[in-house]
């Protein structure tokens, strides 16, 4: 039983009609991070552990940053450029190390976020308490998005998923452009993890707020998928699934687009429906 990163070597006795056989299958791993942040002090280091969440192993370091950052414990994206670094204690641990001159709420710090990688952080304060961490205003005019570049979209997330294209296990999370260019996409057993590892991609590259971005996620879109979104100044939210309704209440509260069963040929738009617009006839809607 081979392991190579995210992948790991298992084998499977399988039927096939009435045949029976003994193979290796490709299952993908799954492990505890813990992501810490360390605050330096006039010599002294502080260090919190914030939260444990299972993940997939990769790009351990955008989902710490990605989880901070949309948690609001980092405070604004400028942070990054204030000497913000990252240290590996052991493989299944981030340390995110905050410049000296950040404030940082440390009974926020002490307060263990515990995630398991299907429902995302549990017992999270409502839409008021997203309003009141604060998120960048979405644009008002723009962007307006053509229906058959979104009907697109599945397709393109699914060419770009190497590991869900070997294990049939990972939920995706990708952000494109107005263009409908893809600018990252993360794959991960938690939804809200390959959100946070996509999220902290565009953190660490300095391209927050992201207002003229459209972020899809292979799944439903849930709450705490929305509220990372509003964080990160996304103005479109899209979803192969279903939304839930406290999503549709927050988008609608912010501002949001909200699509649902999104597929080739097909859509649904819960909220701010201005921002997808017809196709001109040159474009193809299928």
């Amino acid at each position: 039983m081979g392991r190579d990163g995210a992948l790991k070597g298992w084998p499977v006795t399988g039927w096939r009609h009435d045949r029976l056989e003994t193979r290796e299958d490709v299952v993908i791993v799954e492990e505890p991070l813990e992501i810490q942040v360390a605050l330096p002090r006039e010599g002294t280091v502080e260090i919190f552990p914030v939260a444990v969440t299972m993940r997939t192993p990769g790009h351990d370091e955008d989902l710490a940053l990605g989880f901070l950052y949309t948690e609001a414990l980092i405070p604004e994206p400028a942070v990054i450029a204030r000497g913000l670094s990252l240290e590996r204690p052991s493989p299944n641990e981030v340390r995110v190390i905050l410049p000296m001159d950040v404030w940082i709420d440390r009974e926020r710090l002490t307060r263990h976020f515990y995630m398991t990688s299907s429902c995302g952080i549990c017992g999270k304060a409502a839409i008021e308490a997203i309003f009141a961490h604060g998120y960048p205003p979405l644009p008002e005019e723009e962007p307006v998005i053509p229906i058959g570049l979104l009907y697109d979209l599945p397709r393109r997330l699914r060419e770009a998923q190497a590991l869900f294209r070997r294990t049939g296990g990972l939920h995706a999370a990708a952000i494109f452009d107005a263009e409908g260019r893809l600018l990252w996409l993360r794959e991960d057993v938690g939804r809200h993890n390959a959100v946070d590892k996509a999220i902290g991609a565009a953190l660490r590259e300095g391209r927050l707020p992201l207002s003229r971005s459209l972020l899809l996620v292979s799944g439903r879109a849930g709450f705490e998928i929305a509220q990372k979104a509003l964080r990160a100044g996304i103005p479109i939210l899209a979803a192969l699934g279903a939304p839930s309704s406290l999503t549709l209440e927050l988008a609608q509260a912010a501002g949001m687009t909200v699509v649902g069963f999104l597929r080739e040929g097909g859509a649904n738009i819960y909220t701010a429906p201005w921002r997808i617009r017809q196709s001109p006839s040159s474009e193809p809607t299928v």
